[in-house]
């Protein structure tokens, strides 16, 4: 699920940007559960989750 900037983040993590044809581009970033994505470099790119936090406070419930 690709997250646009500005969407608040479903579980908190490390998520990677990726181009609008669906190439991943070196660049991370971390956010926690709730808050809005940051702004991309470039029109167009989203973001997806890389790596899920370790903890319990970002993990959303089955």
């Amino acid at each position: 699920m690709a997250l646009k900037p500005g969407n608040k983040a479903p579980a908190s993590g490390q998520y990677g940007v990726v181009g609008p044809r669906g190439g991943k581009i070196n660049k991370e970033v971390t956010v926690v559960k709730g808050e809005p994505m940051p702004p991309t470099q470039k029109p167009r790119q989203t973001y997806v989750m890389n790596d899920p936090s370790n903890n319990k406070s970002g993990k959303t419930k089955n």
